[in-house]
């Protein structure tokens, strides 16, 4: 089973399981298409992190394949320049390496059966021959057809749902790295043109280190099941810690206000501090641990908004889940951060990069200050759901930037502690937390602390819950129906019997599950 927000993407990783290949072929090779068809979201210039279970259980594999500032990166000279925060937009230095194609191979490498070439070959025949532009996909592009990079998009003509994209450069940069591995991409074309674009900012030095790390993954208990995913640089230690909080309290029904100002509350109590405690050498074990969560969970009041604030933004992300005939699950997502990230394009490929470092701070000793070869903190925050024994009961992902352990922490209670079905729990209502304050837009990971916290409601939430909040005395910024906003999630739950559930996110529009 595959779920993507992508059937183009999904119909690439089923046709991997269906010729003999794993789920971890499958998942690269629907990353792969997705990195062709949906650039305004994820693409070849960003990060990626993936969780992988391995059949008969035991401890997932977790891939850190998120990208590090090049060895030029100097904080005194953005602040000289006056900047306060890491510069949104159309900045190299706001762009660590990109560490998508690292996380392919590494990923290939250690779990993949096919053929390196068999498996990114439907991404090249699409980037080659061309695909339809999808709603968001036409959207999007014609946001930057005209802009320097953009010219794959303003070939196609009028853009529009089905205008056919093509993508030469990528097509031909997917062949060098099927034949050459890591050398057909970082000591390729893009890597050179990456090395002038950065006129100082990365070395080549820079680019020879691959840039994929396994990990121990991270756990936590919660709702009778281990919680996994990838520790700091990443801030999936959130979901793990506000679901840890939201197991031991009464959380009534999902239709009640109750509900939702207890959750809301689990992840304010969990997060507050993200922007203070979260750097690639933060603790993740002590930040999930039971002495530092049993204090957040005593202090929320179960009547009242407690005087916390923590923000949230959107994001330019995907994700994706896959489990095999074997039972080899893989939780993947991959990011550019903001929509077409940077806004830099990397010439002869026509990638565009990444802006992840923003998330690094630019004040002076912060364990996240910008430098050289750091992490930034990520929001890419993948999940991993096992029994007590250890058998794999679900697989969860889903794009919203900071807001993603918002929205897993729901569907987790939907789905362990509510026992809705995974097509329920994805489609139903949802909230997230976003700051009030004066002009904080986007990625503001490191200028919204302390600020004023609001909870945006979408409007096919329960009734309930806007005026239930409101009197509890939360400030409620009710959001349309359907709001892609609000996340594209997907889900794979495995029932004890083995039988398989999955769903994509319908707010995607273009979602899709495939299965056989």
């Amino acid at each position: 089973m595959v779920t993507t927000i992508d059937h183009l993407a999904s119909s690439a990783g089923l046709a991997m399981l269906l010729r003999g290949g794993s789920a971890a072929d499958a998942a690269i090779a629907a990353n792969a298409v997705l990195a062709i068809t949906a650039q305004y979201v994820c693409g070849m210039g960003g990060d990626l992190f993936a969780l992988v279970h391995i059949p008969g259980g035991g401890t997932p594999a977790a891939l850190n394949s998120s990208g590090r500032a090049g060895s030029g990166a100097d904080p005194a000279r953005l602040r000289d320049e006056g900047h306060a925060y890491m510069p949104p937009s159309g900045d190299i230095r706001s762009v660590p390496m990109p560490g998508c194609v690292d996380g392919w191979l590494a990923l290939h490498e250690r779990f993949g059966r096919l053929e390196l070439a068999e498996v990114l070959d439907p991404a090249r025949r699409l980037a080659s021959d061309g695909f339809p532009a999808t709603p968001a996909m036409a959207a999007a592009a014609a946001r930057v057809a005209d802009a320097p990079g953009g010219e794959d998009y303003k070939a196609a003509g009028d853009l529009r749902p089905g205008t056919v994209i093509r993508r030469p450069g990528m097509a031909k940069a997917l062949a060098d790295i099927a034949a050459r591995g890591r050398d057909g991409w970082y000591g390729g074309e893009f890597g050179e043109n990456l090395l002038e674009l950065g006129a100082g900012e990365y070395t080549p030095e820079d680019l020879a280190d691959p840039l994929a790390d396994w990990v121990d993954p991270l756990a936590a208990d919660a709702w009778d099941h281990r919680l996994w995913t990838i520790p700091p640089n990443s801030q999936g230690y959130l979901t793990l810690a506000s679901s840890w909080i939201a197991s031991g309290l009464d959380l009534s029904e999902p239709e009640s206000d109750q509900w939702a100002h207890l959750l809301v509350e689990c992840c304010r109590q969990a997060g507050w501090d993200r922007e203070r405690v979260l750097h690639e050498h933060a603790d993740g074990e002590e930040l999930v641990s039971e002495r530092r969560l049993a204090p957040r969970r005593d202090a929320i009041d179960p009547v009242r908004a407690g005087p916390l604030g923590w923000p949230s933004a959107v994001s330019g992300t995907t994700s994706l889940c896959v489990i095999d005939s074997e039972g080899m699950g893989v939780s993947l997502i991959q990011s550019n951060a903001a929509g077409f990230g940077s806004g830099l394009v990397v010439p002869g490929v026509r990638v565009f990069l990444q802006n992840r470092g923003v998330g690094f701070s630019l004040e002076p000793g912060h364990p996240a200050e910008y430098g050289p070869r750091k992490r930034p903190p990520h929001t890419l925050a993948p999940l991993l759901v096992t029994a007590r024994d250890g058998a794999l009961r679900l697989l969860a992902n889903t794009m919203g930037g900071d807001s993603q352990p918002q929205i897993l922490t729901q569907l987790l209670a939907r789905r362990l502690h509510a026992g809705q079905d995974v097509g329920a729990a994805i489609a139903a209502g949802r909230w997230r937390l976003r700051p009030t304050g004066a002009g904080l837009t986007g990625f503001d990971t490191w200028r919204a602390g302390g600020a004023e916290v609001a909870v945006s409601v979408e409007g096919h939430a329960p009734e309930a819950w806007i005026g239930g909040l409101q009197e509890r005395g939360h400030t409620v910024s009710p959001e349309a129906a359907h709001n892609g906003m609000f996340g594209h999630a997907e889900l794979i739950a495995v029932a004890p019997s083995g039988v398989l559930s999955g769903a994509a996110d319908p707010r995607a529009l273009g979602s899709s599950v495939s299965a056989y």
